[in-house]
């Protein structure tokens, strides 16, 4: 039984890149799916598949990406920022910059899980999930 599914899931991308493997699958819920497509939209993977399966949510296969000079992952680091023991609720104007804004924070706000830089556009606040470089 797994009690922070947020952090099992990036372990396990964490855990693929160091064995460099090139696909993870992970099992599916609606959070883990949205995470999925926001770090699609901002190129840290190559692609990724929802599947169905018999029993809960089904899997999400995740095709992991990586520099081709240096074979290195495109992602460096990812890290768990808010956790069920420390809730960390941020306003909009309180949400951490990654790097300068060169890394992207994913927020659980009212409207939606969304990036840090979504969150300050729209001027919502909400609890900050992990942060990704």
């Amino acid at each position: 039984m797994v009690l922070d599914p947020i952090a099992d899931f990036l372990t396990r991308i964490r855990n693929a890149q160091a064995a460099n493997h090139r696909i993870v699958e992970i099992p599916a819920s609606n959070l883990k799916k949205r995470i999925t497509e926001i770090l699609y939209e901002h190129g840290y993977i190559l692609k990724y598949k929802f599947e169905e399966g018999f029993s809960g949510q089904g899997a999400i296969k995740i095709a992991l990406k990586y520099d081709n000079n240096t074979k290195t992952s495109v992602i460096k680091n990812l890290k768990r920022f808010s956790r069920p023991g420390l809730r960390q609720y941020r306003g909009a104007n309180d949400i951490p910059k990654v790097l300068s804004g060169l890394g992207i924070a994913i927020v659980s706000t009212s409207k939606g899980v969304m990036t840090d830089k979504d969150a300050r556009a729209k001027g919502i606040g909400g609890e900050v999930l992990c942060e990704i470089f």
